[in-house]
This record gives structure tokens, sequence and C-alpha cells, in this order.
């Protein structure tokens, strides 16, 4: 991956994503300067643990705010250009979070959720058009955000790892890219138990912090 891009120009182009008409302005200027990408990875996110203690209208409007409108705001502009070109393809970048309700992850979870969902409804109506739609969902990964927990992250890794893996599977056709595989396996697992069981594990998890 390194020796990928080694030689190739960075552009950078500063944006607040949840400021739509920042967005629209911020996208227009990198087709201007460097033409229309035909792979757009959807990465802007933000976290904050909300316990009960802690819950909060604006915490929570900030994360469904970033995580969410961000990738909305974006699609916004990105899609009609896609469609009307019969190609492209489109990466978001969700978490394993968003597969059921966690402790302290009420914001977070939930703008998540909302991606998956979406990204559900969205990806065979974009194949109409030859648009492909990838949903990314990774488990722990070493960031500024994730050092904010002050639980136990299992099967973290590091940035760089998440990196190597989504460059390495991105180009497949499969829609949902998951790491680390043995987490995913549990989370998948956790989706699909009944609410008496759900709730009896989650349960301990608070005890155990």
């Amino acid at each position: 991956m390194q020796n990928e891009f080694a030689n190739k120009q960075i552009n950078k182009y500063p944006l607040d994503v949840s400021d739509l008409d920042a967005t629209v302005r911020t996208i227009a200027e990198m087709e201007k300067e460097i033409g229309f990408p035909n792979l757009v990875v959807l990465n802007a996110g933000t976290h904050m643990p909300i316990s009960v203690e802690s819950f909060s209208v604006e915490k929570i409007r900030t994360l469904m705010e970033v995580n969410f409108m961000g990738v909305v705001n974006a699609l916004s502009e990105i899609i009609p250009k896609f469609v009307s070109a019969g190609e492209g393809h489109i990466a978001v970048v969700a978490s394993l979070a968003g597969y059921r309700g966690l402790p302290s992850a009420s914001g977070y979870g939930a703008s998540k959720a909302a991606l998956i969902n979406m990204c559900e409804s969205l990806r065979p109506e974009l194949m109409k058009y030859n648009v492909r739609l990838t949903l990314i969902n990774p488990g722990f990964v070493e960031t500024p955000l994730t050092d904010q927990n002050d639980f136990e992250m299992p099967f973290i890794i590091t940035a760089k790892d998440a990196a190597e893996r989504i460059f390495r599977e991105i180009e497949d056709c499969k829609f949902e890219i998951v790491f680390p595989k043995r987490f995913a396996f549990i989370m998948k697992a956790l989706r699909l138990m009944p609410y008496r069981i759900f709730f009896s594990i989650t349960k301990k998890l608070i005890k155990n912090r």
C-alpha cells in the first residue's frame, strides 16, 4: 500500500461534513481541480460515550450530524454524479457497533446502525446504474476516539492494519467488509440472539466496568 501511493500527489480539502453547504462547495472545488473520482470513501466520524447518567440531546445530535448526516450530505452530491455517469464506487465506513445496541453507545451505535440500514436500502437501487456501494464495518481500531473508552476492547487493531485490510478487499464485489473476523462473528451472533439472552449479556458488561 505504501508503494502504491508513494509518488502520488495528495490534495487536502478541510471540511466540516455536518455542514451541507460547505460539503457542496468542497466537492465542487475538488471536481474543478482534480476531476471527480471514481471511488469515494466516506470515513469521517466521531465518538462520545453516552451513559444513562450523561444522556444528552446535544451529544446525540452531534454524533448523528457527523456520523450519519455527514455521509448523507456527501451522498447528496456524489450519487447524482455517479448515476449520471453510469459508474462509480462508494464506500461508507460504519461500525460493528451498529449491529446491536451496546452500553454507553446509545448515540454512536444509533448513528452507525442508521448508516448500515441506509446502505442496505441504497445498494440494490444503485446497482441499476452500475454504481457499486461497499459497507465497511470495522471493530475496535486504535485511534484518539477509542482512547476515550474506559473498557476492554477485544481484538483491537491498529489504524494501519485497518487501512490495509480495506485496501485489500475494497475491489471485491461483496457488499460488506468486516474485520477483525473473530469480533465480527461475535457481533453477528449477538444480532441473532433473542432479547432475553442478549440483555443478560449486556447487563454483565455493565457490571464488569
